[in-house]
């Protein structure tokens, strides 16, 4: 069979987005965007909402599953723009007619199975946590992106805290609070001793800056911690580091140039990182070239110590003062938006979307 356009298929693949975390709706962008270079690039392609899931008609389960990959729709016709705001999850489960007991929506496992390689286009919880690498794992099911033990070190920034601190990584200093404990660990004081004000306030297992928070006060410290435990059980405290903030992508162990990232207003928020215009983006990032070499090079030492296997995004900031720069994280499944960080990355090394999607493919099944 010829798609549209004259180009021979070259696999078939699920690109696998939406899902249940706050990132919902920057998940089903990345998904549309990789489903239309996927096409373009002549593979048979599907984009499937992991919680909703899919339907089949009664001719759709007479004629089998594979049928679907040869249908000419498109899979994305129904997806919108991301708003200012993450979205309403409980309106979301309250769309699946079985209470949405399972994560996975009706046929998803049954089309990923008919799939050579599913394209990991989710964000946040269960699509970064490790959750759904390791049942694809056991279900014999390809899928781009890291393996679940460097997915679940990642998604944890406690965790991720940690391992940075172990390999000798720079990174803010910070301490971790579950909800349970904060009355207490306020009332003695060490989250004042060890951080101090400024700190940010983030929920450990967030993403997209969903329930982070910058606090100069008490006030403004017990405000921060409420909004993180909307998301989460338990909230990294970190130093502020007031400067210029970065990201690096590593794709198989190799660092991408650096992306300086700097809105207009504020900080790098949802609301700044998802709609055009909101901030300023520089690539490759204006700094001396021992400076990038070594911030390259620490963006791959986290690649190493997280036990990456595939493609990540290391997210930096550069104090003012002290010209010295801290890792904050590592994204496993980054954006795949128009406004995403990665492809204009690839961009500046001469690769196209379309070709930094093949790439991505070629490394899960190489």
């Amino acid at each position: 069979m010829i798609k549209k356009g004259g180009k021979r298929p070259m696999s078939r693949i699920v690109v696998l987005a939406g899902g249940t975390s706050t990132e919902r709706d920057v998940s089903l962008i990345t998904g549309k965007q990789i489903y239309k270079a996927l096409e373009r690039n002549g593979h048979e392609v599907i984009l499937i909402d992991a919680f909703l899931g899919y339907e089949l008609s009664e001719e759709e389960k007479k004629v089998g599953i594979k049928a679907l990959f040869k249908d000419e729709r498109d899979w994305t016709r129904d997806i919108a723009d991301i708003k200012e705001i993450d979205p309403d999850i409980e309106k979301i489960k309250a769309m699946r007619s079985d209470g949405g007991r399972s994560y996975f929506g009706p046929n998803v496992i049954a089309i990923c199975q008919e799939a050579d390689v599913v394209f990991m286009a989710l964000h946040g919880e269960n699509g970064e946590n490790g959750k759904i690498q390791a049942y694809f794992d056991l279900m014999g099911i390809t899928y781009t992106g890291n393996d679940y033990v460097s997915s679940a070190l990642c998604m944890d920034k406690g965790l991720t805290k940690d391992m940075f601190r172990a390999y000798n990584i720079p990174t803010p200093k910070g301490i971790r609070i579950k909800k349970e404990d904060y009355k207490k660990q306020v009332e003695n004081g060490s989250f004042v001793n060890e951080v101090g004000y400024p700190c940010i306030v983030k929920a450990t297992c967030g993403g997209s800056s969903v329930g982070v928070s910058i606090a100069n006060s008490e006030d403004d410290f017990e405000n921060a911690m409420n909004e993180a435990y909307k998301y989460d059980n338990e909230a990294v405290i970190e130093q502020y580091i007031k400067g210029r903030e970065f990201s690096i992508c590593v794709m198989d162990g190799k660092a991408l140039p650096i992306i300086e990232i700097a809105p207009k207003v504020g900080f790098y928020d949802y609301k700044n990182k998802y709609q055009a215009g909101a901030t300023v983006e520089t690539c490759p990032a204006d700094l001396p070239a021992k400076v990038t070499e070594d911030m390259q090079r620490c963006a791959e030492k986290v690649f190493k110590a997280m036990r990456l296997n595939s493609y990540a995004r290391m997210d930096f900031m550069m104090d003012d003062e002290t010209k010295e720069f801290y890792c904050l994280e590592a994204n496993t499944l980054p954006g795949m938006t128009p406004t995403s960080l990665v492809p204009q990355e690839a961009a500046a090394v001469g690769i196209s979307f379309d070709e930094l999607c093949e790439k991505i493919i070629k490394l899960a099944v190489k």
